[in-house]
């Protein structure tokens, strides 16, 4: 079953064996990833770490534990300003997670510009997250949302979307890997040609930044987003960074402590970035995990894991297609390790439910993208996705109990 030159390129079991969930479950065929990802032992032990040994408040307490906890949690934002190559830590925001940080560019940035008849662009391959807080902006102010059309693949019309940029686009909107249909889109290009129209573009990095590199200095992006829980971290916490050019034309949307210079009845004057858009106590805990999830992944061969979850993407596909009456929702050329397809006549839901009497998991539905699914003419997919500690005989008994439940629905 499966194929040992993976094995040989990606030591798949010495990662397994560094996430206790499957030990607790030995059985367990995990292929949920693009909904989150399990946590190593290193991640689970900084968060308890910290509820034992150090827990306090940030920012505010000067007895020695707080100011302890205060710069570990400043720590992890420098370690997430390495991680993806910006060029300051004050351009790293703590949000609780991808929604988060999207609608805070909404509300923050581009509300208080947008204008009637002004033009927001995004993809036909959206999240409903990087959907409809544009969408509403987009209302309220009169504006208009434009979609850069998809062909059947998957693959965005970029022909297309170099006729839609104009002066009247105030941001452009792009995921960079596809949640439902594994496409990796060519965020180089789309910044480069925004940036032409001097268009600001935010890239939604949820999908992308647990399997590749990430060097927001190169890519000149001018958002980026993701969240700790898809990147083996916690749940609860995400990262918003913001060009500093942009940062600092943004007032905060949610008020509270720990956000402020100087408060009166009259008037209150906020913090500089980023402390101004972090209101209240935040996730704490959750900042401590994600700094260790970021050394677990920073001490991998992320080379090597791109190639890796390539090779179990290909094998997939190989063997899915062979399958009789199941159908890739999503063929891209350019594809990532997001498998969606459809059997038959049977429901996804049918199919993920089988397939969980057996353990194992996998994700049924519109996956937060229902205009997709209405683009393909179904209401929803089955959606197997694969992340470092899965391997080829897994995927193996995949597609083995897959054809039994054909069989099955054939006969009944």
């Amino acid at each position: 079953m499966g194929n040992d030159i993976f094995t040989d390129m990606f030591d798949y079991k010495k990662i397994r064996a560094e996430f206790p969930i499957f030990s607790h479950h030995p059985d367990l065929i995990y292929f949920d990833n693009a909904a989150t990802t399990h946590k190593p032992k290193s991640v689970i032990d900084a968060i308890s770490n910290f509820y034992q040994k150090e827990n306090a408040n940030i920012h505010r307490g000067i007895y020695p534990l707080a100011a302890q906890t205060t710069m570990k949690y400043e720590e992890v934002r420098s370690k997430v300003a390495k991680f993806i190559q910006a060029n300051s830590s004050n351009e790293i925001i703590y949000t609780s997670g991808t929604t988060a940080s999207i609608n805070l560019v909404a509300q923050s940035y581009l509300q208080p510009r947008l204008q009637e008849g002004d033009e927001v662009i995004i993809s036909a391959m959206e999240h409903h997250a990087n959907l409809i807080p544009w969408q509403m902006i987009c209302k309220n102010a009169g504006a208009n949302l434009r979609v850069i059309p998809i062909n059947k693949k998957g693959e965005l019309d970029l022909v297309k979307f170099k006729t839609m940029l104009s002066r009247k686009v105030k941001m452009v909107a792009i995921v960079h890997i596809s949640n439902s249909l594994g496409t990796i889109n060519p965020i180089e290009e789309i910044i480069e040609l925004s940036h032409q129209k001097d268009i600001p573009v935010l890239v939604d990095g949820a999908q992308s930044v647990a399997h590749y590199s990430i060097d927001v200095q190169a890519l000149d992006v001018d958002f980026f987003t993701f969240s700790g829980h898809k990147l083996f971290g916690p749940t609860g916490v995400g990262i918003l960074y913001g060009k500093k050019i942009y940062l600092e034309q943004m007032q905060p949307y949610q008020f509270g402590g720990d956000m402020i210079k100087n408060v009166t009845f009259e008037e209150t004057i906020f913090a500089e970035v980023p402390q101004r858009f972090e209101a209240g106590t935040t996730n704490i805990a959750g900042v401590i995990g994600l700094g260790a999830s970021i050394d677990f992944v920073s001490s991998l061969d992320r080379v090597g894991v791109a190639e890796y979850i390539k090779g179990l993407t290909d094998y997939a596909m190989n063997k899915l297609l062979k399958i009789n009456d199941l159908e890739v929702v999503g063929t891209a050329k350019n594809k990532s390790s997001i498998i969606s397809f459809t059997l038959n006549n049977i429901h996804p839901h049918d199919v993920a439910t089988f397939l969980g009497t057996d353990n194992i998991a996998i994700r049924a539905g519109n996956h937060c993208t229902q205009p997709v699914m209405d683009f393909y003419k179904i209401t929803g997919t089955t959606r197997a996705s694969f992340s470092i500690y899965n391997h080829t005989a897994e995927i193996d008994v995949l597609v083995e109990k897959i054809k039994e439940i054909r069989e099955f629905f054939l006969s009944v």
